[in-house]
C-alpha cells in the first residue's frame, strides 16, 4: 500500500492553513501496511506506536506515586490507576483518529487552528512538560545506573543524553528498530516484575477487590491527595503529542475506507498497549502492597529505599537486582519517547527547516540541558521531590494539551467524516474536566502544603 502523500489528502476547509510537511518526515509513511489479508494480518502491522505510548504511562514518576500508595494503603488505590487507564486509552484513541484523518499530529494542529498569539504559549507549555518528562526519566535512568553499577548520579545523568545517538541510529535503519527496541526493553520489564510478585506472594483476593471503586478515597484527605498523583502521573501531554505523529508512520493510504480501517487497526494497538501499562503499574502497587504495606512499612516512596529493602523482606538477593533492571529498562524507554515526542513538539509548533540531525540534537539539548541541571543540582537527595515536582509541573500542562484534542476530533469541519461520535465526544469531555478538576485540586493541595 502506498504511503499518504502530501498531494492528495482531502484537507478539511475548518484548519486555516493547508497541511505543510508530514509529522516526523523522514520515517512518515515508511511502513507498509497489508491492504488484504486477514483481522491478525492486519492489525499486526499496526502494533507498535501504541506501545511508544505507553511506555510514558510507566516512567519513573509512575513508579515514585504507585510505590507511595501501595505502601501507604495497601490495594485500595488500584481502582485509581484502572480508572486513570480507561482515561488515557480514551485520549489515545482520539489521538489515533486526529492523526490518520488529518494529517496532522497534535502540534501540526495547534500550529494551524489558532493564531500565533494563542499557539506559541501553548507550544512552550508543552516543552516545559517534556522537561518536566524527561526530568523524571533522567532521574530514574541514572539511579538505575547508579543502583546496578555504583556509577554516580551526576555521571548517570550525562549518560543519558547520549540516547538522541542511539535513536539516530534506529531510526536512520527503519522505524520498526525504535518500537523493536521499545518492546524489548518492555517484555525485560515484564519478567522483572513477574518474579518480584511471585517472591512477594500477594493475597490475590484483595489484589481483585482493590480495584473495585469504593468511597474510601473520597473521604480519606491523604488517600485522595495519592490517588490525584496516581492521576497526574498517568495521563501526561506529551503522549498526546507523540501518538498523534507516530501513528502516521503506517502508510494506510488515503482513501476515506482506507483511513477509517486505520483508525480501527491504531486504536485497538494503543488499547492493548495501554492495558499492557496497567499490568506494570498495578504490578508496582501490588509490590509495594505486598512487601512494604504488609509489615506497616507504610512510608516508602524513594526509589533507592524500595531497592535496600527487597532483599531482607522478600528474602531473595535476586530482587534487587531486577528492581534496578527494571528501572534502568524503563528510564531508557521513556527517554527515547520523550525525545520522539520533543521533535514532534518543536517542529509542529514552530515548523522549522533543519537537517534530521540537527532537529534531532536541538529538541534532545531543550529537554535534557535543564533536566540535567536540576538534577546535579539537587543531587541523589532531591529525586523524590524532582519526581513529584515534575508531576505538578505535568498537571499545570495537560489541560492546554487534552482541550484542543478534543475540540479538534470534535469538529466536523476539521475532520470530516471522520469526526469523533458524539458519544466519543462526550466521554472525552467528561474525561477531560475530570483531569482538570483533579488536576487543580492537586496543585492546590501542593501549594498550600
Amino acid at each position: 500500500m502506498s504511503a499518504p502523500s502530501l498531494t492528495d489528502h482531502p484537507d478539511q476547509p475548518g484548519w486555516r492553513t493547508p497541511r505543510g510537511r508530514p509529522s516526523l518526515s523522514e520515517v512518515f509513511g515508511s511502513i507498509k501496511t497489508r491492504p488484504t489479508g486477514g483481522f491478525w494480518r492486519k492489525l499486526a502491522s499496526f502494533l507498535g506506536p501504541g506501545y511508544l505510548v505507553a511506555v510514558g504511562y510507566m516512567d519513573p514518576g509512575n513508579w515514585a506515586t504507585s510505590l507511595a500508595g501501595g505502601s501507604k494503603f495497601g490495594y485500595t488505590l488500584l481502582t485509581v490507576a484502572l480508572l486513570s487507564n480507561m482515561m488515557a486509552i480514551l485520549l489515545q484513541a482520539l489521538c489515533a483518529r486526529l492523526g490518520i484523518a488529518s494529517g496532522r499530529d497534535l502540534a501540526q494542529a495547534c500550529r494551524d487552528a489558532f493564531p500565533r498569539a494563542i499557539s506559541w504559549p501553548l507550544w512552550l507549555l508543552a516543552e516545559i512538560a517534556i522537561c518536566a518528562t524527561d526530568l523524571a526519566e533522567v532521574i530514574g535512568t541514572a539511579i538505575g545506573l547508579n543502583l546496578l553499577f555504583g556509577i554516580p548520579l551526576e555521571i548517570g545523568v550525562l549518560i543519558t543524553a547520549l540516547d538522541v545517538f542511539l535513536i539516530l541510529w534506529l531510526q536512520n535503519i527503519g522505524f520498526r528498530w525504535i518500537e523493536a527496541f521499545v518492546v524489548a526493553l518492555l517484555a525485560v520489564i515484564t519478567v522483572c516484575f513477574a518474579v518480584q510478585i511471585a517472591l512477594a506472594d500477594p493475597n490475590w483476593g484483595s489484589v481483585i477487590r482493590g480495584f473495585a471503586p469504593t468511597t474510601e478515597i473520597v473521604r480519606n484527605p491523604e488517600m485522595l491527595y495519592l490517588a490525584l498523583g496516581i492521576l497526574g502521573a498517568t495521563v501526561m501531554p506529551h503522549n498526546l503529542y507523540l501518538h498523534s505523529g507516530v501513528v502516521q508512520t503506517r502508510a494506510y493510504g488515503e482513501s476515506l475506507p482506507e483511513r477509517r480501517e486505520a483508525i480501527k487497526f491504531a486504536t485497538i494497538d494503543s488499547t492493548i498497549a495501554l492495558m499492557f501499562a496497567l499490568l506494570i503499574n498495578a504490578s508496582i502497587l501490588i509490590l509495594a502492597a505486598a512487601t512494604f504495606n504488609k509489615v506497616g512499612k507504610t512510608d516508602v516512596a524513594e526509589l533507592e529505599q524500595v531497592h535496600s529493602f527487597l532483599a531482607p523482606m522478600l528474602g531473595s538477593a535476586i530482587a534487587p537486582t531486577l528492581f534496578g533492571i527494571a528501572l534502568l529498562c524503563c528510564g531508557l524507554n521513556s527517554t527515547v519517547t520523550a525525545t520522539l515526542a520533543g521533535q514532534i513538539v518543536m517542529e509542529g509548533f514552530l515548523d522549522i527547516r533543519l537537517p534530521a540531525w540537527a532537529r534531532r540534537l536541538l529538541t534532545r539539548a531543550i529537554a535534557i540541558v535543564p533536566a540535567s541541571i536540576v538534577t546535579i543540582w539537587y543531587g541523589s537527595e532531591g529525586t523524590a521531590k524532582l519526581l513529584i515536582l515534575s508531576q505538578v509541573i505535568l498537571s499545570l500542562q495537560l489541560p492546554f494539551a487534552v482541550v484542543p484534542l478534543v475540540m479538534f476530533t470534535a469538529s466536523r469541519g476539521k475532520m470530516g467524516e471522520l469526526v469523533a461520535p458524539r458519544w466519543v465526544t462526550a466521554l472525552a469531555i467528561l474525561t477531560a474536566a475530570i483531569i482538570i478538576a483533579l488536576n487543580l485540586k492537586l496543585l492546590y493541595d501542593v501549594a498550600t502544603g
